[in-house]
């Protein structure tokens, strides 16, 4: 397949899985077009830059973080919202970076993260079906067959809510919100009311004491950018194909092609074909990709895919992403690492520990266990350790507002409880003091992996 001429609409040939059927295939191309003549929402230099920082995440001299929304709405969009993400994605990289001693690469599921793949083409509700919901840049969640439509308009939109929070993203990231002292604050308001507040108390002593040297030095916010600011990426599957050739630009210093929809790609565990259209367009941006490898991922499989992505084995182009489930992570993952590191593959492991750990409580509610999500991740570090290779980063479903969609965890969400602020459209979300939960323990995995 890598030998055959790759073009931005070559994907066309193959076969799509998890697509809409849209009804008005006019309406489709004229947005298809529309989009085409807009501004890209990234450039393929921060494409590279991203690259080039993975690279050191492969090397085991960084740390990557990804996090964010499984779904994102047009209704809940907020500068809030936006900014209640990110604030937690930023405190969870504090308490990495110190506990890590080492860079920590911060990419958003955020501006673009619309589209989702689903298990069945419709749905069925009091003896009613219809199209399942895909996200709200193909259908919307409202459960009547005019919502369920597919339509192409919503692309236009989706693109404009994209540019709004990459604005945002940048303002925060770039205008002192990044502030090092500022982040510390927020985690210490969590280690103060968190029950296991002995537990983290030592490690926010430590920050303390090495932000007041930093002052004491005279290394402050005025006079050291990076302590004020910090880079900040996006990434979202590349799920709606029309939407992302539509945003492929051709960059006018490398004449490489970029999907300019995100700094970072990712195939799924639905469309990892070898042979198919999400595969083929992946192939020929020079984005980093990454690819979700679940339970049933064959090892040898998995090479040809890498091979058909990544033939020249760049460094920081593939983010393996790993969703097993903690009862499966164990028996599936080892073989895969061995083989990817026999056949000398330059990758990035990293643990996506929530799809894999989806149930239905007694409630009817989808929820997880965050002691299940703990679980894959220690099992992932564990792993790694043994094999003697580098647990690279997490991939999170999570958000800044105070839902109550995951259970369990140290604040002791219980299923009675899910009903109270279950807001998530789609997968549900650890909530800001999960998030910082886990943060926390995985600082622990670091520092022991050190």
């Amino acid at each position: 397949m890598s030998n055959t001429i790759w073009t931005p609409a070559s994907w066309r040939e193959k076969t799509a899985r998890q697509m809409p059927n849209y009804p008005d295939q006019g309406a489709l191309h004229n947005v298809e077009q529309e989009l085409a003549g807009l501004p890209p929402l990234v450039f393929a230099g921060e494409a590279r830059q991203l690259q080039a920082e993975l690279a050191d995440v492969a090397a085991g001299r960084a740390f990557l973080l990804q996090g964010g929304d499984c779904a994102e709405s047009f209704d809940e969009f907020s500068a809030n919202h936006i900014r209640d993400t990110f604030m937690v994605l930023l405190q969870m990289a504090v308490v990495l970076t110190f506990g890590g001693q080492s860079p920590v690469v911060k990419v958003g599921r955020m501006a673009g993260q619309f589209a989702k793949p689903r298990s069945s083409d419709t749905e069925t509700l009091d003896g009613v079906t219809l199209p399942s919901y895909r996200g709200d840049i193909i259908n919307d969640n409202a459960f009547t067959e005019t919502a369920r439509v597919p339509d192409p308009a919503r692309m236009v939109k989706a693109y404009n809510q994209a540019a709004s929070t990459l604005n945002l993203l940048r303002a925060f990231s770039r205008g002192g919100m990044a502030d090092l002292h500022k982040v510390h604050q927020w985690n210490r308001d969590f280690v103060s009311k968190s029950p296991a507040s002995e537990r983290y108390h030592d490690l926010a002593e430590r920050i303390d004491e090495t932000l007041a040297f930093m002052q004491a030095c005279g290394i402050s916010p005025q006079n050291t950018p990076s302590i004020n600011e910090t880079r900040f990426y996006t990434a979202h599957e590349a799920l709606l194909l029309p939407y992302e050739q539509a945003l492929t630009r051709q960059d006018s210093l490398t004449g490489g092609w970029y999907g300019c929809s995100a700094h970072m790609l990712w195939i799924g565990d639905r469309t990892r074909q070898l042979d198919g259209a999400h595969v083929e367009y992946c192939r020929g941006v020079r984005n980093p990709i990454g690819v979700k490898a679940g339970p049933t991922t064959d090892p040898d499989d998995f090479i040809r895919l890498l091979d058909a992505i990544n033939p020249d084995n760049e460094a920081g182009r593939m983010n393996v992403i790993v969703r097993m489930g903690a009862d499966k992570i164990g028996d599936h993952l080892p073989a895969l690492i061995r083989k990817v590191e026999a056949e000398g593959r330059n990758v990035v492991w990293s643990s996506d520990p929530m799809h894999g750990n989806t149930i239905k409580a007694s409630t009817g509610y989808k929820t997880r266990d965050v002691d299940s999500v703990l679980g894959e991740v220690s099992g992932f570090f564990a792993i790694h350790k043994a094999e003697g290779t580098h647990a690279g980063g997490v991939h999170l479903e999570m958000t800044g507002r105070n839902v109550t969609e995951c259970i369990g965890g140290r604040f002791k969400i219980s299923e009675d409880d899910l009903g109270d602020r279950y807001h998530t459209f789609c997968d549900p979300r650890l909530n800001a003091d999960q998030s910082l939960e886990l943060a926390f323990l995985i600082a622990d995995s670091l520092k022991a992996a050190r």
